[in-house]
């Protein structure tokens, strides 16, 4: 009896010593925002290696952060990550930009230019355009043109019809007209994180 009681009375100590290192090390959302404070601090006086190493330790508990505001933070690590040529990990944080806020066409020129980053926007006359290209080509072209509605620019459309070309499809070519019309109708350029 005396063992049980025993072993009840350390088990108890151990959760309550559990409880109270789990409640120390987890940030309270006061914390996250004092850091994400810091983070568009750092952003803002273009500390580079700084603001990334704040965006990586608000991470985790990111989710303390008010919608907008997380929003706005993932944009900013992204664009760092962007920067930093760390490709696979803007490309995420941009998708979470655009998942909470579609019409930013900002977010969308970025992940256009990041998704064909890799790949030759001219192939060599005879150089065969295989199906990895043509996946890329195709993730690109939708970002490419909410861009082009929204921030009209010749470099741009230039690139979406060299694409379309490269990947022989007439159709959309023949299309883009009526496609950028009906994007230009929802365009968002700046983040509200208030």
């Amino acid at each position: 009896m005396n063992t049980l009681i025993t072993m009840l009375k350390r088990t108890f100590l151990l959760i309550i010593a559990l409880t109270v290192g789990i409640m120390a090390r987890a940030q309270t959302a006061d914390d996250v925002y004092n850091k994400y404070a810091d983070f568009n601090l750092a952003l803002l006086q273009s500390e580079h290696d700084k603001a990334i190493d704040l965006g990586e330790q608000i991470l985790p508990d990111s989710a303390k952060l008010p919608q907008k505001v997380r929003t706005s933070f993932y944009n900013g690590l992204a664009k760092l990550y962007e920067d930093d040529s760390q490709s696979i990990k803007a490309i995420m944080y941009y998708n979470r930009v655009l998942a909470a806020q579609p019409d930013y066409y900002v977010a969308h020129r970025a992940l256009g230019y990041l998704y064909i980053k890799d790949i030759a926007v001219k192939p060599a006359n005879d150089a065969v355009v295989d199906a990895a290209y043509i996946s890329k080509v195709k993730k690109a072209l939708p970002h490419l043109e909410k861009a082009q509605a929204c921030d009209p620019n010749d470099d741009t459309l230039a690139l979406i019809k060299q694409l379309y070309s490269n990947i022989k499809d007439q159709q959309g070519l023949s299309t883009l007209t009526a496609r950028l019309t009906g994007l230009k109708k929802k365009c968002m350029d700046i983040l509200n994180d208030q």
